[in-house]
C-alpha cells in the first residue's frame, strides 16, 4: 500500500501504527469557481466540493481475520462555518473469509448502489439534487457485506433511530423514523457492473425505497444507468431516473448525464455536461455545466471550472 509523506511523518510519530496496512492518512481537495443562477440572477462563489481528511487501516489477527478502520470527515474549504470538520464515513469492525461486519456512521448499501453512475457526484449535478432523497449516510449502523460469489456480493445494514423526529412534512406533520434496514445485491464483472438496492424506514418511517442501478464499460466508453421508485406511508409513490455517459481519449474525457424525477421536486429534469483533463494519477482540472427544472417555476443552472487533488 503507497504512504503519502503525511503517512510517513505521522507512522514516525505513532510507531504503534508504523506498518503500511495499519494507517493510512487520505484525503481529497476538490474546489471550484462557478457562477449559479437559482432564479435571481447570477451570482459567483467558490465551493468546496466533499473535500475530505481521513485515516484508515487494517490490523491483522489470528486466523485470517483482520480488524479494519476508517475515520473520515469532511473538510469546507471555503466556508464560513466555524465547524471545520463533519463526519463522513467513521467505522470500524472486523473482515475475514466470512465477509465483513463494521459498525457506525456510514453510506447506506441503498446509497453505495449506484457505484459511479452518477458521474457529477458531489458537484451541482449530483443525483441528490433532484433526482433521489436516498443518498443516505447514516450513524447507529451495523453491516454485513458477503464474500463476492463469481462477482455477485450481497450487504445488509440495520439503523437504528430511536423515533428520532427528521423533519416536517408539506401539512406540517412531524416525520419521524424508528429502525431502518437498507440492503444491497450487487454483481461486478468483465466490466458489467448491475445492482439492486432496497430501504425500508431509511428516510423515514415506513417510507420504502427501491433502487435498479447499472454501468458498463468498453475501451474509453462508460455508460450508466439508474431507476427509482420511493413509497411514502400513505402509500403514494413517486419516481426517477437518469442515464450517464463518459469517452476518454488520452487525458481527455468528455461527461454527460440526463434524468427526470418526481421525488425530490414536481416534474425535474436535470442534465449536465462536463469535461476533465487529468494532469496525473492523482491529479485533474474539470469543468461542467447543469440544468435543472421542475414545475412551479423552479429553474437553476450553474457552470464552473476547478480542481480536484488526491493524496
Amino acid at each position: 500500500m503507497k504512504k503519502t509523506a503525511i503517512s510517513l511523518a505521522i507512522a514516525a510519530v505513532l510507531p504503534t501504527l508504523a506498518n503500511a496496512d495499519a494507517f493510512e492518512f487520505y484525503g481529497k481537495a476538490n474546489v471550484d469557481f462557478q457562477s449559479a443562477d437559482e432564479g435571481d440572477g447570477a451570482v459567483t462563489d467558490i465551493q468546496s466540493n466533499a473535500s475530505r481528511l481521513g485515516v484508515k487501516g487494517e490490523l491483522p489477527f489470528d486466523n485470517g481475520v483482520k480488524g479494519i478502520y476508517k475515520m473520515e470527515y469532511g473538510v469546507d474549504i471555503d466556508g464560513d462555518s466555524e465547524e471545520t470538520l463533519k463526519r463522513r464515513n467513521v467505522y470500524a469492525g472486523l473482515e475475514g473469509g466470512f465477509g465483513q461486519v463494521i459498525g457506525g456512521r456510514f453510506d447506506t448499501p441503498l446509497r453505495l448502489a449506484q457505484k459511479k453512475v452518477d458521474l457529477f457526484n458531489d458537484l451541482e449535478g449530483d443525483i441528490g439534487s433532484v433526482i433521489t432523497k436516498s443518498e443516505n449516510r447514516e450513524s447507529s449502523s451495523v453491516q454485513y457485506t458477503t464474500p463476492s460469489f463469481a462477482g455477485f456480493t450481497a450487504t445488509a445494514a440495520h439503523i437504528s433511530h430511536s423515533d428520532e423526529v427528521i423533519g416536517e412534512d408539506q401539512f406540517g406533520e412531524e416525520i419521524t423514523r424508528d429502525n431502518g434496514t437498507s440492503v444491497s445485491l450487487a454483481y461486478d464483472r468483465n466490466g458489467i457492473y448491475l445492482a439492486y438496492g432496497f430501504d425500508q424506514g431509511v428516510e423515514a418511517h415506513d417510507w420504502q425505497v427501491q433502487r435498479l442501478a447499472g454501468q458498463y464499460n468498453v475501451g474509453p466508453f462508460q455508460l450508466g444507468a439508474l431507476y427509482e421508485e420511493q413509497e411514502k406511508d400513505d402509500g403514494t409513490t413517486q419516481d426517477g431516473w437518469m442515464t450517464s455517459a463518459a469517452y476518454t481519449i488520452n487525458r481527455w474525457t468528455m461527461k454527460a448525464q440526463y434524468g427526470q424525477s418526481d421525488i425530490v421536486v414536481t416534474d425535474a429534469e436535470t442534465y449536465s455536461l462536463g469535461l476533465d483533463y487529468k494532469l496525473s494519477s492523482a491529479a485533474r482540472v474539470f469543468s461542467f455545466y447543469t440544468d435543472e427544472t421542475a414545475a412551479d417555476g423552479y429553474e437553476r443552472s450553474y457552470v464552473g471550472v476547478g480542481t480536484e487533488f488526491k493524496f
